[in-house]
């Protein structure tokens, strides 16, 4: 008799440890990893805010890292593995490479972390558990579609101010702007840049020096360009100062894609014709909550979640829906 209430006691004192460690680990802090790009470029100083924000209401502690450039691939996987390491159970990435960070993603999920990508997809896109950001595409349709109309019955001479060669995010902008713009033959789906009556076509590698040496390249290349489609603003930015210096900004008009602060207010004063207003803060913060929620449930998000985007303008144009510079200043990033 004693001998079965000994081994009840022994069931129901497992029992109780194995519920009790089952609760510390459900009440246990999730850790978020969040990596992005660079750490410069107020994009992704945007997404590291929302994602500290929504981190600390929610009670979860982030580990942040980033490339030391667009396109540092290898600054990317060893943030990977050092999250990992760390006890990161969701990481958030902007990949600088879509398909070479690919085996450093599927390392880190077959250990049983989630990944999300935030604002660019990877090769191929279910690399990933799921993606929140700008539907690309679309963006550069907008720009597209309102500097057709800007332009009336003149000639256009483009230009193009490009990301570096076969990052998706740059070919989706570049030819969502051409089909917006009226060039046969594109979609969603065309995986490479589409040159078709582009007059000069550069890499800025989304920086404003680079932008800048590109516009001077393609002013030397064609002085008639009058219309500059640009990966983002601060290539925008330096495409201006290129064109100032050429004494040319007044005969130019220059579109965008980021709807940025700073974009804006160049919006604002002219600089920029129209952006089209993207959301980081947004993607940042969706991704967190679906990190702190798969640490407590253990369900995943999947598939892709499109965080929006508006154009900005101050030149509104009949047919192309749009808000103003004091809407993208009030909403700039942070939606």
């Amino acid at each position: 008799m004693r001998k079965v209430i000994a081994t009840a006691a022994l069931t129901t004192l497992a029992a109780s440890l194995t519920l009790g460690a089952v609760q510390a680990q459900s009440s246990a802090q999730p850790i978020i990893g969040l990596i992005t790009k660079t750490e410069t470029n107020p994009f992704f100083v945007k997404m590291k805010e929302g994602a500290q924000k929504e981190a600390t209401r929610l009670g979860a502690k982030l580990l942040t890292a980033a490339g030391k450039a667009d396109g540092d691939n290898a600054g990317q996987v060893a943030a990977i593995e050092n999250m990992v390491a760390a006890g990161a159970k969701t990481i958030l990435i902007t990949p600088s490479d879509s398909k070479a960070i690919v085996p450093a993603i599927a390392k880190a999920r077959a250990q049983g972390v989630m990944v999300i990508a935030l604002d660019s997809p990877t090769e191929p896109a279910s690399a990933v558990d799921a993606l929140f950001a700008t539907n690309n595409y679309q963006a550069g349709i907008l720009i597209g579609q309102w500097a057709k109309k800007a332009m009336g019955n003149k000639k256009a001479v483009i230009a193009t101010l490009d990301l570096f060669p076969g990052h998706p995010v740059g070919i989706a902008r570049h030819n969502g702007f051409l089909a917006g713009f009226g060039m046969k033959g594109i979609t969603a789906s065309t995986k490479d840049l589409v040159n078709t009556s582009v007059a000069c076509a550069q890499d800025s590698f989304g920086d404003q020096t680079k932008g800048q040496t590109a516009m001077e390249n393609c002013l030397q290349k064609n002085p008639d360009i009058n219309i500059v489609y640009t990966i983002n603003e601060p290539a925008a930015a330096g495409a201006y100062q290129a064109l100032k210096a050429a004494g040319k900004e007044k005969d130019v008009l220059i579109v965008s894609v980021d709807g940025g602060c700073a974009g804006v207010r160049n919006v604002e004063g002219g600089v920029i014709g129209a952006t089209s207003q993207q959301y980081p803060l947004k993607m940042a913060s969706m991704g967190v909550a679906a990190g702190v929620n798969y640490a407590k449930t253990g369900k995943k998000v999947s598939g892709y979640t499109d965080t929006g985007v508006t154009l900005i303008t101050n030149k509104a144009m009949s047919g192309v829906k749009s808000q103003n510079g004091k809407f993208g200043l009030a909403n700039c990033w942070g939606q």
